[in-house]
């Protein structure tokens, strides 16, 4: 059976957080004591709301985090949960495709990962509701991410820097995008770019290897690799579904009309915020909206030296639309060398 990461309990702001061992991780002097050090000195942080913040997230948050190495401010992180609160999922379980259960629809969208000849389908539905999905495809170890407020899924090898690492998710937004961290280091990752942005691996300026995936219809992806294996739903202990799958959490947060959710930079108004794109990273990447690619469902184009072909399925549908009431769709689009060999 898959396992998720207990989620965290709600810190008591009246209670200093405690390590395993049931000390305080902060030290405290005693009535007569002189020399202890500033909370948050060893830090060496000179701005006083950084490091009020960096001491807040030690011991209200329970973090262990290395706040010596910063890419960006503290400041620039968005709470809005408990680290783990989204529960990641380990220990995935997996079925053929020829054992789909009958909630699965035709147009359902998944994330489509093949390593190694080995071909593993995400459905949309269970990442919304725990986001990273830590696995092993192909023999290769890999995180499968999806972040429901940008709709980018995206997976990464789990091996840096000769660690491996487990993921989970910190309960903070950045550019209103899912803020990963690894439970060796307590490193904190960007999810759209793979990024560590504070702490240990910050400090070697280490980013994560992409893994080639792609958000594709269920039937697309069962067509493709009959041999391949679907994510199944978490069951509690009760053989009830952990979270309510049918249901998602961000309903028609895809709407053109929303704005993104705790995002304070500046929205490029060349499209709606919410509008969704295929991305081609490189040194300039490039995004092809969907209603581009709509009209123009294969599409030969070269992004820097990369001669690259698009393609566009309009059928897929929204994540964001449940299974009750009309089905809403969404289409999908993936993108691929044109240089073979």
């Amino acid at each position: 059976m898959a396992t998720v990461t207990p989620t965290a309990s709600d810190p008591d702001p009246t209670e200093p957080a405690a390590s395993e061992d049931g000390q305080d991780r902060v030290t405290r002097a005693s009535p007569d004591s002189t020399d202890t050090p500033e909370p948050g000195s060893e830090w060496n942080i000179e701005d006083a709301a950084e490091r009020s913040r960096a001491v807040r997230l030690q011991t209200l948050w329970r973090w262990e985090t290395d706040f010596s190495f910063r890419k960006i401010g503290l400041l620039g992180f968005e709470t809005v949960l408990p680290r783990d609160r989204i529960p990641p999922i380990d220990d995935p379980t997996f079925i053929g495709v020829s054992d789909a259960p009958a909630y699965m629809k035709p147009r359902e969208p998944v994330i489509s990962v093949v390593v190694n000849g080995e071909a593993k389908a995400y459905p949309l539905a269970i990442l919304m509701w725990h986001e990273i999905v830590n696995d092993a495809i192909g023999g290769k170890p890999v995180t499968v991410t999806f972040c429901p407020l940008c709709n980018a899924g995206i997976t990464f090898e789990r091996v840096i820097e000769g660690r491996e690492l487990t993921f989970g998710t910190s309960g903070m937004l950045r550019n209103s995008d899912l803020v990963m961290w690894d439970r060796q280091t307590q490193s904190w990752w960007q999810q759209f770019t793979g990024e560590a942005l504070v702490g240990e691996f910050a400090a070697t300026d280490a980013v994560l290897t992409f893994v080639p995936s792609q958000i594709i219809a269920w039937e697309t992806f069962a067509d493709a690799y009959p041999d391949g294996k679907l994510l199944e739903r978490i069951i509690n202990e009760f053989g009830q579904p952990l979270r309510p799958y049918d249901s998602p959490p961000y309903a028609g947060y895809d709407d053109v009309d929303n704005h993104p959710f705790l995002f304070s930079g500046i929205v490029d108004r060349r499209l709606v915020a919410t509008s969704r794109v295929l991305t081609i990273d490189g040194e300039t990447p490039v995004a092809y909206p969907f209603s581009f690619l709509s009209d123009n469902p294969v599409l030969n184009d070269s992004v820097g030296d990369t001669d690259i072909v698009a393609f566009f399925d309009d059928g897929t549908l929204s994540a964001f639309g449940g299974r009750s009431g009309e089905p809403q769709t969404s289409g999908s689009a993936t993108a691929f060398s044109r240089t073979v060999g």
